[in-house]
């Protein structure tokens, strides 16, 4: 099924918008099988980005958060409440594991997933990694909007998001593919990482990308 996107119309059967063309069916063959799963810091847009994305691609959608909630029964925040971070560390590796072994799909990881060496050994053999970069004013401002944030329940979120930034982009850095996630419409950002992944997979779009 072709994808000719642009960001001021909608292509029938899509699902999407987006200013780029591209052949949904033709990206999915050359990820041979691999998942798509982004990284990066809480608020960088992973679930939002990534759904947006799997409805474009006409591929499935995990949100590995949702995952893990739904296996243990709790919330992350009563997760992190009753059992500390690392059981839900724990917890995370194996459904992240899992989800890579049920086929191809669109993951989004939560912030933390990716800094387990054992967890990024699996993406690399099994998915494509893309880090959602975005800058910390961008994600203080997104992150603002809700109350789940467990590692920010302190005195001073915003420094602790800082710390948490300074921590662990270095280890982000190590994704396949970085994108920047900007503080724009959805569709620019998932046209970004159509772009990136086309180039990283060897995929010459059929059509030029339409401005």
């Amino acid at each position: 099924m072709s994808m000719a996107i642009a960001a001021d119309e909608t292509a029938s059967g899509c699902g999407a918008r987006l200013r780029v063309c591209t052949d949904a069916a033709a990206l999915r063959s050359a990820l041979d099988g691999r998942s798509i799963v982004l990284v990066g810091m809480m608020g960088a847009g992973k679930s939002s980005v990534g759904r947006r994305l799997a409805q474009a691609l006409e591929l499935p959608f995990v949100d590995a958060d949702t995952e893990i909630e739904a296996a243990a029964g709790m919330t992350i925040p009563e997760i992190f409440a009753a059992h500390g971070e690392p059981y839900f560390r724990a917890g995370e590796a194996r459904v992240v594991a899992r989800l890579l072994e049920e086929g191809p799909k669109v993951i989004a990881t939560g912030g933390g997933a990716w800094l387990n060496p054992e967890t990024r050994a699996r993406i690399g053999e099994a998915g494509v990694s893309i880090w959602l970069k975005a800058e910390v004013d961008v994600l203080m401002k997104r992150v603002r909007k809700r109350s789940n944030r467990p590692l920010l329940a302190s005195a001073d979120p915003e420094g602790t998001l800082r710390a948490l930034v300074e921590a662990r982009y270095p280890v982000y850095a190590s994704a396949d593919l970085t994108v920047i996630s900007r503080d724009a419409p959805h569709e620019h950002v998932i046209a970004d990482v159509v772009q990136a992944l086309s180039g990283r997979l060897g995929f010459v779009r059929s059509n030029e990308e339409q401005i």
